[in-house]
C-alpha cells in the first residue's frame, strides 16, 4: 500500500464564522471550536456549529462542565436519539450512556477500541455521535479518528468506479468474539457484553445484531451531499453478492488503507470536554493504554437514516 502524505485534496482549513470560532487540531480532520458555551446555545451559534462538523468530521468542546440533563439537550439540536446498541442508559437519562473503565479492569479490550463507525449492524446506524469527560487518566485513553471522505477522494479513478455499487454486510459476530476472547465480565457495556460467553442461547436482540444489515461502500451525506468510504475493520465483515476471496481482497485492502495516518487526527481528552463526530463521514477507535486509571465518559448518539 502506498504510503500518504498531505495533498492538494486535503482542506481542513477553517471558515471564519460570526459566532463561534474554529481552530483545525489536523491536517485531515478535526477542529476544536471555541467561543461558545454549550449550555446556552443560540440558533446562529448551532448553525455554524454544525456547519463546523460537517466540514472537520470531527469537532470538540474545552472547559463545558455539563449536566446529564444539558448533555441530552445539546444532543436533541441536531435530532432524535439513536438505538443504542450496547447500553440502556443511566438513572433518569436513558438516552446518556456511561462508558467508564474502572482503574482495575484488567481486561484486554476496552469499549470502542479498534477502528469502526458506530453500530453500521443497525438498519439506521447512529448519525452523529457525542461523548462527553468527566474523569480521564494522567495519559492514554485517547480517541483516533479518520476522514473516510478524504480517504475515497484519495483513492484512484479506476477503483472508486470499480467499488461504487458494492454493498457491505455489517455485523457484530467480530466484534462479539474479540469481547469473549478479551474482556472480563464487569458493569460496563463492554464487561456486560462479556456475560454471553457461556450463554447457550443468545437473545434475539444480540442475533439481530449479529444478522447486521447490509449498506453502500460508498454513502452520500443527506445534508451536504459529499461521499466518502462506508467501510471498518471492525463490524464490516463481507462485500455482499461476493465469494469470500473477492471480498477479503477489497475489505483487506479498505480497512487499513482508510485509518493511515494521512487521514487521521487524535484527541487527548481533558475533563470537561465534549467531541462529536459524524459516523457518516469518518471512523475511530480509542485506546486500552491506561491500565490503573480510571476513565468516566458518556455518550450520547443522534438518529441516522439508511445509508444510501
Amino acid at each position: 500500500m502506498d504510503v500518504l502524505h498531505p495533498t492538494g485534496k486535503f482542506d481542513n482549513h477553517a471558515q471564519r464564522y460570526e459566532h463561534i470560532e474554529a481552530l483545525p487540531l489536523a491536517a485531515a480532520m478535526g477542529a476544536e471550536i471555541r467561543g461558545v458555551d454549550l449550555r446556552d446555545v443560540t440558533d446562529a451559534q448551532f448553525a455554524e456549529i454544525e456547519h463546523a462538523l460537517f466540514r472537520h468530521k470531527m469537532i470538540f468542546f474545552r472547559q463545558q462542565p455539563l449536566t446529564h440533563e444539558q448533555h441530552e439537550a445539546f444532543s436533541l439540536r441536531f435530532g432524535a436519539f439513536a438505538e443504542d446498541a450496547y447500553t440502556k442508559g443511566v438513572p433518569g437519562h436513558q438516552n446518556v450512556h456511561p462508558l467508564i473503565k474502572e482503574a482495575e479492569d484488567k481486561s484486554k479490550m476496552v469499549f470502542g477500541e479498534g477502528w469502526h463507525t458506530d453500530s453500521p449492524f443497525l438498519p439506521e446506524p447512529p448519525a452523529i455521535t457525542m461523548l462527553r469527560s468527566v474523569q480521564v487518566p494522567p495519559f492514554g485513553g485517547d480517541t483516533q479518528w479518520a476522514n473516510s471522505a478524504l480517504a475515497l477522494a484519495h483513492l484512484s479513478d479506476n477503483y472508486r468506479q470499480m467499488i461504487s455499487g458494492l454493498k457491505v454486510h455489517f455485523s457484530l459476530r467480530n466484534v462479539l468474539k474479540a469481547v469473549h476472547e478479551a474482556v472480563e465480565v464487569s458493569d460496563s457495556p463492554i464487561g456486560r457484553l462479556a456475560t454471553t460467553r457461556d450463554a447457550v442461547t443468545l437473545s434475539e436482540d444480540l442475533q439481530r445484531k449479529i444478522r447486521g444489515n447490509v449498506h453502500p461502500l460508498v454513502r452520500t451525506h443527506p445534508v451536504t451531499g459529499e461521499q466518502a468510504l462506508y467501510v471498518d475493520g471492525a463490524y464490516a465483515v463481507a462485500i455482499d453478492g461476493m465469494s469470500s476471496g473477492e471480498s477479503d481482497s477489497i475489505l483487506n485492502f479498505l480497512a487499513p488503507y482508510l485509518i493511515q495516518a494521512a487521514f487521521t487526527c487524535r484527541l487527548r481528552w481533558e475533563p470537561d470536554m465534549l467531541a462529536a463526530w459524524d459516523n457518516r463521514l469518518c471512523v475511530h477507535q480509542a485506546f486500552n493504554d491506561y491500565p490503573g486509571y480510571r476513565r468516566e465518559l458518556y455518550r450520547t448518539t443522534v438518529r441516522g437514516e439508511r445509508p444510501s
